[in-house]
């Protein structure tokens, strides 16, 4: 395991004030519906919705049925009318959280919540990151070129692909039968264990 920039130890504690979190999703929404279930009943941040840029995301459906009102945008919504700037605002988001989303966030909302958005990429940034650089292709990537080991990156997020701070680290093996089904559940696991344990940690610092 590698060494955590967060202090994990006070993923329990609880701030007076709740934080509002929006997810940002392309796709199935795993780690979404996990960040959803964690934060349900604690008292320092709450999901209060999910914004998904294809409307076939399987993370609308997820969110709607944990009772998370949800929206779809397109890429005029983000890069040119700031309707997604917009939503963020009404719903008074202190904090912007990817869950495999797959768009480059665009400057002016960088700069509307600076350090304020984070991701998780699956590998050991600064390896096997940058534009194209997701999912399966990650892991095939990482097996073609016979690596031992792999992980989770949670990083802050700027206006590069995969080149914001890294808040945290963690890491497995590639055994030498890995395919990138197999490599992708080991991932899975580390992602669902420790991404809302470093949102909840992150969203202490302010």
């Amino acid at each position: 395991m590698l060494i955590p920039p967060v202090n994990l130890n006070f993923i329990n504690s609880y701030n007076d004030e709740m934080k509002n979190i929006t997810i940002l999703a392309s796709g199935s929404g795993t780690n979404a519906e996990n960040l959803i279930k964690f934060f349900h009943g604690r008292g320092d941040g709450q999901v209060k919705l999910l914004m998904a840029n294809r409307s076939e995301a399987f993370a609308l459906v997820r969110a709607s049925k944990l009772g998370i009102p949800t929206r779809v945008f397109s890429r005029e919504d983000l890069y040119s009318s700031g309707k997604v700037l917009h939503e963020l605002r009404e719903f008074s988001t202190d904090l912007i959280v990817l869950a495999g989303f797959l768009w480059l966030i665009p400057p002016e909302i960088i700069r509307a919540y600076p350090k304020r958005i984070i991701n998780i990429h699956p590998a050991l940034l600064p390896k096997y990151g940058g534009k194209g650089m997701y999912g399966s292709r990650v892991h095939e990537a990482i097996i073609a070129n016979r690596e031992s080991t792999s992980g989770i990156t949670i990083h802050s997020v700027d206006e590069e692909y995969d080149k914001g701070e890294i808040l945290f680290q963690a890491e497995c093996p590639v055994l030498p039968d890995d395919n990138p089904g197999t490599l992708a559940g080991r991932i899975h696991k580390l992602e669902y264990e420790y991404y809302p344990k470093v949102v909840v940690e992150y969203l202490s610092r302010f």
